[in-house]
């Protein structure tokens, strides 16, 4: 607790004194440690210190489920406790669910005005919405390609929008995952693909991730829960019909979101958000033969555990 005091107490001398010793001829001297502090990370731009309790039965549950991931977890929210984990604290790529970051750093970096140009350099990878060079979209417009669709081209055009450039835009997804104090976490890309540098995470940071964007931005929690949307013609776009790729979303009573991922080298990967029996609970997956029903296995095992019957499901 007393830790906890004293870095409270440092983040907001941080924020106050911020804009009055902002210039370079003074030496800042902070108690923060530099990812806290906003002298050095950009990104701090909400005190959220929150960790999930660890469980010391890891082990035990492993032997409960047979799973094809290489690593997973389900955390119940409601009760702040583990129900199941896997290899949790495993390093392993994680394809798209890399946009889950990408949202974030999206939402918390609104463009003034709301027009995001796409440029030929923005339209990569197998997976898109189908964004064609020159177009303007919103934010809004963007964030549903990629969630729903997971558009590598939306991902990219927020990151070559943002104020620097797509270099600064990742930079500020590494600095984000400092602040909230991920160390097993690092990105090279905003879109999940494979090819361009050493880009992974955990199931452990997974949560804390998904945990933050559930928590923090109500539009995240809309979108990924949204099944289809449609996206009007403009003068400055066509149409666009996207369909939410989540598994279980629409076969798992209580499901909200929110991502899938996969690249080879990945394998199939998948993070959950369930809302049933009075109780919230996270699911991830990664490195998964079977990501669909990996996690039907973790939900219904999790709900059991709360001694919750799980619901009828496909």
């Amino acid at each position: 607790m007393y830790v906890l005091i004293c870095i409270t107490l440092g983040v907001l001398f941080s924020w106050v004194f911020y804009p009055v010793f902002n210039d370079s001829s003074v030496k800042i001297v902070t108690p923060l440690p530099s990812f806290l502090a906003r002298t050095f990370n950009s990104q701090v731009t909400t005190l959220d210190l929150w960790e999930p309790v660890q469980s010391l039965f890891a082990e035990a549950n492993q032997s409960q489920l047979a799973l094809t991931a290489k690593s997973a977890l389900s955390y119940d929210e409601t009760t702040d406790t583990p129900i199941f984990e896997l290899s949790p604290n495993t390093k392993l790529p994680m394809a798209s669910l890399t946009k889950i970051m990408t949202a974030i750093i999206a939402l918390e970096h609104p463009k003034s005005p709301d027009e995001y140009v796409v440029t030929g350099d923005a339209l990569v990878g197998e997976d898109s919405m189908g964004l064609t060079e020159g177009e303007v979209l919103s934010q809004k417009e963007l964030l549903y390609g990629l969630l729903l669709h997971s558009g590598n081209d939306a991902a990219e055009v927020f990151a070559s929008n943002f104020p620097g450039g797509r270099g600064e835009f990742i930079h500020a997804m590494n600095d984000k995952a400092s602040a909230l104090g991920l160390s097993d976490t690092h990105f090279t890309n905003p879109t999940g693909l494979e090819g361009d540098g050493n880009q992974y995470t955990t199931a452990y940071d997974l949560l804390k991730i998904t945990r933050y964007a559930l928590e923090t931005f109500p539009e995240f929690d809309d979108i990924v829960a949204t099944v289809s949307y449609s996206i009007p013609q403009t003068q400055t776009h066509k149409a666009f019909d996207l369909e939410n790729e989540t598994n279980l979303l629409t076969s798992y009573p209580g499901v909200k979101g929110v991502k899938t991922g996969y690249t080879p080298e990945a394998g199939l990967c998948l993070v959950t958000y369930l809302e049933y029996g009075g109780h919230k609970i996270i699911g991830v997956v990664l490195g998964s033969e079977d990501r669909r029903d990996d996690m039907k296995e973790i939900l219904d095992y999790s709900l059991k555990k709360l001694d919750i019957p799980p619901p009828p499901h496909a």
